[in-house]
């Protein structure tokens, strides 16, 4: 809309400068304070955008005011008027409704007729005008009705991607609980049998170290403690099946995939010196999967722009880094809110910190986390 605004007020000023250069004789104190009035109303549109009948009103004006700015003087016609009533209806008819627009075409041309009533011109043009405003009106009325269709179908349209997207959301859904239902019975299944077969077996190990000779019991502890590794690591294998949150970097990986396919965003994501091999917690990777989160979540809110580059990195092995960078518009009111300022503690409480960078054209979120060594 504001692009749109300034392309008319571009056709204006050429069309109003060749104009007031035509009649710069025959300029009076009314007929300039006509101009203002008239380019006054004309930067007073936009501010009521939202309200129909008051634009309506501020085109019937203009109307008016076109009258006394180009009123005849010896009854010779100025051919601008016809320029300027040509943009003026063009605007009634983009900017309002079809009632309103022909309201205001109503004015238009009864304001024609008055001045073509005062100036000395033969029936040929006389019809010729009339021929001209009639296929004026005709075209812009049916360029109207072409933009009415064109906004239902795009209505439609939103309506069925935004259906599309809570469709794909469901099934998306539907799948994550389908694979953790499929994840449990697994779980169950390893538990149920691996498990209580290993601890049948872990009862048997003892009874027969008891009965056992002594040159054979320091083998059966060997036996006794691998069954007991063997448990311990079903038992851990039952109980990652549970875990239903998934970060680090595999989480990003899906997070990415996800935003791709329901909004799409384009991202980019790279990952440089051996960002794959860092040795993260669980807690710090949980952090990192959380903090790229809210910072695709924002983008995704609040940018116009979908598009977003994400890049993890660790350099030298003692610092996990990653960084989200997104083209924005300035804001020089910009405030951190509440998902930033929830990152930032949750990334000083893993040992790591948060830097938010927002210039003129990119809006940066920035964080490191310290790694300790493999063998700590």
């Amino acid at each position: 809309m504001k692009n749109t605004y300034f392309i008319w007020l571009t056709i204006h000023c050429i069309v109003w400068a060749s104009a007031i250069i035509s009649m710069s004789e025959s300029l009076n104190e009314i007929r300039i304070l006509g101009i203002c009035l008239f380019f006054t109303i004309l930067f007073l549109l936009p501010v009521f955008r939202y309200r129909p009948m008051l634009q309506t009103f501020l085109f019937c004006i203009q109307a008016l005011t076109a009258v006394i700015i180009f009123f005849p003087i010896n009854n010779q016609l100025n051919p601008f008027v016809f320029l300027v009533q040509m943009l003026m209806i063009g605007e009634a008819v983009f900017y309002l409704s079809r009632m309103k627009s022909l309201a205001v075409i109503s004015v238009q041309v009864g304001c024609i007729a008055w001045i073509m009533v005062n100036v000395d011109t033969n029936k040929t043009f006389v019809v010729w005008c009339i021929l001209f405003y009639l296929l004026l009106i005709i075209g812009m009325l049916h360029y109207q009705v072409v933009c009415h269709r064109e906004r239902e179908v795009g209505n439609r349209n939103a309506a069925l991607l935004d259906e599309y997207r809570k469709m794909k959301r469901l099934l998306m859904t539907e799948e994550e609980r389908a694979r953790q239902d499929e994840r449990m019975l697994i779980g169950h299944e390893i538990h149920d049998s691996v498990g209580h077969k290993l601890t049948s077996l872990l009862m048997q190990f003892e009874a027969f170290r008891l009965t056992a000779a002594d040159q054979d019991k320091e083998k059966i502890n060997r036996l006794k403690i691998l069954a007991e590794q063997s448990l311990d690591e079903t038992r851990r294998a039952v109980k990652s099946f549970k875990q239903k949150e998934v970060g680090g970097l595999i989480g990003v990986i899906r997070l990415i995939r996800k935003l791709e396919l329901e909004s799409y965003m384009k991202i980019n994501f790279s990952v440089k010196h051996g960002a794959f091999a860092a040795p993260l917690t669980g807690e710090q990777s949980f952090v990192i999967y959380r903090a790229v989160q809210e910072a695709l979540t924002n983008i995704m809110k609040h940018s116009s722009a979908k598009e977003a580059q994400v890049m993890f990195e660790c350099p030298g092995g003692s610092v996990f880094r990653f960084e989200v960078v997104n083209i924005t518009d300035p804001n020089p009111l910009f405030q951190e809110g509440y998902g930033l300022k929830a990152m930032r503690e949750r990334l000083e409480k893993a040992g790591g910190l948060l830097e938010i960078q927002h210039d003129g054209r990119h809006f940066i979120v920035r964080g490191h986390i310290g790694l300790k060594e493999r063998g700590e």
